[in-house]
């Protein structure tokens, strides 16, 4: 037996918050004394009694955020996004706090500057180990270890989604025993059943399962009540999967509690809250100004000058499209057609003889888009969001998907989640634009700032790479 095999033989997530919090007090603290060595270049300062104070208070407000819920969760199905954006929580309530602590108790020689590179530090640190940590779960798990074993009990469309996403990779730890039920719901599809409701008891003693997932409809109440009776006799997980498509067809819905009475929401908006709006509002407006600032003032004139001596007509192209809530706006753009009838009215299509030598290039490389900074300035876009559509498409789509007027909850981008995932240019069938809803659709419910960098960073490196569907 090796030691991985070993090794998996433990359940350390009984003990992960205890191992958890002492190894961030470690990193903490090595933070501090490193911090020191860049600051100082020695730790005798670290002895006086204010920077003492402080580093004691650190060490203890750290514990008591590690404290609250979810702080340290060892999720098998988690991105590395949701575990950034948690930890910079943290690391700010932490510098506020102990910011608070330096200025209420006049700590005047306490070094700003250290407490600079003990908060860079410490983030870059307890990242890093976050990063490795995650890799090392994964890659212990590709090899068939720390692994738990679970069964579905409900042959039904919602047990198949739940089987296809603890299946759908290796890393995240699940080894899929089989259904139970009376009957199969999904005929058409393999599925095999290895048993009924009242062999669930013997299977899961037999096979030490670890946990199982119930995807039972409400009428089988009963089949309910008395599986979560067996599974907490025998120390088994019980997790339940509400049939939400019942009441939606959204991919993500909210459940609030009205006192003691949950109330379901068809989907999260994160960007309904105020402070969500003025953090992306700030983002807008800092990057689009960046933009115009540093690219305008020596791009612009080569790509007038080149569009001018082309083609006749005007540099810019400004078209009527959908915005927020549905409420028309002018969309500016580079213009990188020959003027035609059809402009307003007719998609862009592949080898579409409209489009100009150099307008095929601003395209592809997106340059066309650039103006489109001045409608986020204006306040018409954002820097990512849904692409904004032609009036007549919106209109028309609008009547062929049920839910593709939901894209309008949020203000229009000049890249999305739709287009870094390749749903971009023409949609040539029905589908290719419920791809881009659904998309959209995700960004929404979603958003947070670090999804709006990722989508700019793998905008750019789409730019720099060419897409396909850029025409």
């Amino acid at each position: 037996m090796n030691f991985l095999q070993n090794l998996s033989q433990y359940r350390f997530s009984r003990y992960s918050k205890l191992l958890f919090v002492c190894w961030d007090l470690l990193l903490l603290n090595f933070a501090v004394y490193l911090s020191a060595m860049t600051r100082f270049g020695d730790t005798e300062k670290l002895f006086l009694k204010d920077e003492k104070t402080i580093s004691l208070l650190a060490n203890l407000i750290w514990i008591v955020l590690l404290m609250q819920k979810d702080s340290h969760r060892i999720i098998r199905i988690e991105y590395i996004e949701s575990i950034l954006k948690r930890t910079i929580k943290k690391i700010l309530i932490h510098v506020a706090l102990i910011v608070f602590f330096v200025v209420f108790l006049k700590y005047t020689d306490i070094s700003r500057l250290r407490l600079l590179y003990f908060y860079l530090l410490f983030f870059t640190l307890l990242m890093i180990s976050r990063y490795i940590l995650m890799k090392l779960l994964k890659y212990v798990r590709a090899k068939g270890y720390n692994f738990k074993k679970i069964i579905i009990v409900g042959a039904n469309e919602t047990g198949e989604k739940m089987r296809k996403i603890l299946a759908k990779d290796l890393t995240y730890g699940y080894k899929f025993l089989g259904f139970f039920d009376q009957k199969n719901e999904l005929e058409n599809q393999s599925i095999t059943i290895i048993g009924g409701f009242d062999d669930v008891q013997d299977f899961i003693i037999r096979e030490k399962v670890e946990e199982v997932y119930v995807a039972l409809h409400i009428d089988n109440i009963k089949v309910i009540n008395e599986l979560t009776k067996v599974c907490e006799q025998n120390l088994v997980r019980i997790k339940f999967i509400p049939d939400f498509q019942l009441y939606t067809k959204s991919s993500k819905v909210e459940v609030a509690f009205y006192e003691n009475t949950p109330v379901l929401m068809l989907r999260p908006e994160p960007l309904e809250l105020a402070i969500n709006r003025l953090i992306k509002k700030i983002f807008d407006l800092c990057f689009s100004a960046l933009v115009i600032i540093l690219i305008f003032p020596w791009l612009f004139p080569i790509v007038m000058i080149i569009i001018k001596l082309e083609s006749t007509g005007p540099v810019f192209f400004r078209q009527d499209r959908s915005g927020r809530d549905n409420k028309s706006f002018s969309c500016i753009k580079f213009r990188s057609m020959y003027l035609n009838d059809l402009a307003h009215d007719k998609q862009a299509k592949k080898g579409d003889l409209r489009i100009t030598k150099f307008g095929a290039f601003m395209r592809k490389t997106s340059i066309d888009e650039l103006p489109q900074f001045f409608n986020v300035l204006f306040g018409n876009m954002s820097v990512v969001g849904p692409r904004p559509h032609m009036i007549n498409l919106a209109k028309e789509y609008g009547e062929l998907i049920d839910n593709y007027s939901v894209r309008h909850y949020a203000k229009p981008g000049i890249t999305g989640w739709a287009q870094v995932n390749g749903y971009r240019g023409e949609t040539k069938k029905l589908s290719d634009m419920q791809n881009r809803v659904e998309s959209d659709i995700w960004y929404i419910e979603n958003w947070s700032l670090l999804l709006d960098v990722k989508i700019i960073i793998r905008t750019i490196m789409n730019i720099i790479k060419g897409e396909e569907n850029a025409y």
